[in-house]
């Protein structure tokens, strides 16, 4: 096909627009008027477009005057926040060189701070015309700005105060992953009018919850501005979690209850106050426009061929390593920038805490594979500001060579699915899982101990958004997603769940019972092994979701938190505050060094110790017995190696996990005279602590699925 010469449009008063700056990009209010710079290396021409306050009537478009460095420019004396603007992008119209320009489609400035209104699904939104013979190869003249957000300068001014990035310390670190409107859009404390927003997420009452349940950190799903997707909204639903990036600066509009971004700041200071960390979860690995028959709403119609992979023996086509339909080039010097600039924006201007990366493995792909020394993940471990944040990856994407967990450089945390996985098969009662699930408790070393990388760079967690709450783990075999309606097709058939006999709701005790004890060996699994742990909202008091493994259309009670807490909700609570308060307690619980076995000839003690029910210690015929559920991990504090000393640092404590069905005796280490064991958890007792001193023969019955944390102590004690 060959190019389309665009067609010349009116620019309006022509003298009104000065040259400006190259830099930086975006709409930059300087207190005198607005400076806009855009980056397109192929383009012909770009227009600003001036629309009114409301974004639905084009009052006027200037031609940006200059071109330097690959970057547009233009400075609009007399503009002032609260401009709403978008751009029309000249150039060629040659889809099989990867060339996708269309001036008739109004496009969103990728580094738009803010966004007015909401996308309207409509055939003008793409740059082909739907159901032309010649498919994306056509061109669509029909004007798309009545259907596109628009952008809005900003002033950034703000009055943080004192407030400042929370920095909790990585080893007394403890994930909380949130909606940021499923949270609050049930919760009684929370007015109505503030429900679902940044605002309503600011509670005092909610974030009392949270910070009370003993976790440092809320790590809110994507709050990006994001795109409901057609076939989502004809069904009567809408794409939730958000993960379908639209504008990187922006936030999600719909969560602005003032329609300020200040809300936000304001939300964030409100979680400094409590002392908690503010965690994005960002996705930087796609855009909502999707593959060649997507629409044309930014990065597309500015400069398809820098901003996305693209096939190399035919461009009309996108390289899919993310499952949706593109994949944006990290390797361009100019895409590089932006995801780094929107990063540098969230860290600096808006105080955020930290960012868990969406399929990061991409952010990581050169066109010949993943590489540590890729230059986005090298760029966030120099950059001064970047490397002073929480960096925690999703390593894994779709593409080749994907699966990455362990992979990533010194300085960056990872989701350890493998964590996820190994709990659930050994408390399920699959066979052969002892020593993997060892491995799981002392923080994965198998993966993570290289290079001086910490425990903590293992993020373990049980459940995550993607998949059933924990609640659902225990009580549901089979996905059961009848209200996404897509057949129960979607979501994943490998949950790795037990429903403890019954498939859903039940009113047998014995199996509510066995289903509540499930959950706390679980909460335990959690809260006791070395490595950084992630609650998710809800499970704390045990959430369902019916079943519904993949909520990600559910804005809907089955997505939302549930705070009318029952009986059992209110006691699963209670023990996981336990937990969380034992965590802080005992660092040896959260050591910052890899527990490896080594024997510690000036002390005479191990780190950790590996025993068997018969108090004796693991050999290799126990390891390799598949038929083994329990076993005894006793971790000597005294063996320390580094650091300053501090009270619970040396302690000795012993964690027994028994995954039979039937009760384990379990004989308990010797200990000197004066000395006890003493239970600080008993997930089969979980209201009382059984305290009474045990003499260095005892052996102490083990209940069937359940877990027992004990300390060593003195007489005195």
């Amino acid at each position: 096909m060959t190019a389309r010469t665009p067609k010349k449009t009116r620019s309006v008063a022509p003298t009104r627009i000065r040259e400006g700056l190259p830099f930086p990009l975006g709409a930059t209010w300087d207190g005198l008027g607005v400076n806009f710079a855009l980056f397109s290396a192929n383009a012909t021409k770009v227009e600003l477009c001036i629309f009114d306050a409301s974004g639905e009537n084009e009052l006027e478009r200037i031609e940006l005057p200059e071109y330097t460095d690959e970057i547009y420019h233009g400075y609009l004396p007399d503009a002032h926040p609260g401009l709403v603007y978008g751009y029309r992008v000249y150039g060629p119209y040659e889809p099989q060189n990867g060339h996708r320009f269309n001036h008739n489609k109004l496009l969103i400035d990728p580094y738009a701070k803010q966004l007015v209104g909401e996308l309207k699904w409509s055939e003008a939104l793409f740059g082909y015309t739907l159901g032309h013979p010649d498919d994306d190869l056509s061109f669509d003249e029909r004007d798309s700005a009545p259907f596109v957000p628009k952008c809005k300068v900003v002033d950034p001014a703000f009055t943080w105060g004192r407030d400042q990035r929370v920095q909790i310390p990585w080893e007394q670190t403890v994930f909380y992953e949130a909606h940021a409107r499923g949270i609050s859009m049930r919760h009684p404390a929370v007015p109505e009018n503030l429900r679902g927003t940044f605002a309503g997420l600011a509670n005092d009452e909610l974030l009392k919850h949270i910070k009370d349940l003993g976790v440092s950190s809320i790590e809110l799903l994507p709050i990006h501005a994001f795109v409901n997707d057609q076939h989502l909204l004809d069904k009567g639903l809408n794409n939730y979690w958000g993960y379908n990036s639209l504008a990187f600066f922006a936030p999600h509009p719909k969560y602005l209850a003032s329609g300020k971004i200040a809300e936000f700041k304001e939300m964030v200071a409100h979680i400094h106050e409590k002392g908690l960390e503010v965690i994005l979860d960002v996705v930087y690995n796609h855009t909502a426009e999707g593959n060649e028959r997507g629409p044309t709403l930014s990065m597309r119609g500015i400069d398809n061929a820098s901003y996305y992979r693209l096939m190399p023996d035919d461009k009309r086509y996108y390289i899919n390593d993310s499952g949706t339909g593109n994949t944006l080039d990290l390797s361009h010097p100019c895409v590089l920038q932006l995801v780094t600039d929107s990063l540098r924006y969230w860290a600096g201007e808006m105080h955020v805490d930290g960012f868990r990366f969406d399929l990061a493995t991409i952010l990581g792909r050169y066109h010949d594979g993943y590489s540590e020394r890729h230059s986005f993940l090298v760029t966030c471990r120099q950059d001064p500001l970047l490397r002073s944040v929480k960096l925690i990856a999703e390593p894994w994407d779709c593409g080749p060579g994907g699966y990455q967990v362990g992979n990533f450089a010194p300085g960056w945390a990872e989701w350890n699915d493998r964590f996820r996985d190994t709990a659930r098969a050994f408390w399920k009662g699959d066979e052969g899982q002892l020593a993997d699930f060892a491995a799981r408790l002392t923080g994965s070393g198998d993966l993570f101990d290289n290079r001086g990388r910490r425990p903590y760079a293992s993020v373990n967690f049980i459940t995550a958004h993607d998949g059933f709450t924990l609640r659902d783990l225990v009580s549901y075999n089979d996905k059961h997603n009848e209200d996404n309606e897509e057949n129960n097709q979607d979501g994943t058939s490998n949950n790795i769940s037990w429903n403890c006999g019954v498939e859903g709701p039940t009113e047998d005790a014995d199996i509510k019972a066995l289903r509540m004890r499930q959950m706390r060996n679980f909460f335990a699994t959690l809260l006791l092994s070395q490595g950084t742990p992630m609650i998710v909202a809800g499970d704390e008091f045990s959430r369902t979701q019916h079943g519904n493994n993949n909520a990600y259309c559910q804005d809907s009670e089955i997505g939302w938190i549930n705070w009318d807490l029952d009986e059992e909700g209110q006691a699963l609570l209670a023990f996981v505050k336990r937990l969380t308060k034992l965590r802080q307690e005992y660092p040896v619980l959260r050591r910052s060094n890899f527990l490896v076995g080594d024997y510690n000839e000036a002390i005479g003690v191990k780190d950790v110790t590996w025993l068997a029910p018969d108090g004796n210690e693991m050999g290799v015929e126990q390891w390799e017995d598949p038929h083994g559920r329990c076993l005894g991990m006793l971790i000597d504090g005294r063996a320390q190696v580094s650091g300053i000393a501090r009270p619970g640092d040396q302690a000795t404590v012993l964690l027994i996990v028994n995954a039979h069905h039937d009760v384990v005796p379990f004989k308990l280490p010797s200990v000197p005279q004066g000395e006890h064991w003493s239970c600080l958890i008993d997930t089969d007792q979980p209201e009382q602590r059984r305290a009474k001193p045990m003499a260095f023969d005892s052996t102490f019955d083990v209940t069937g699925r359940s877990v027992v944390l004990m300390v060593l102590q003195r007489e005195q004690e």
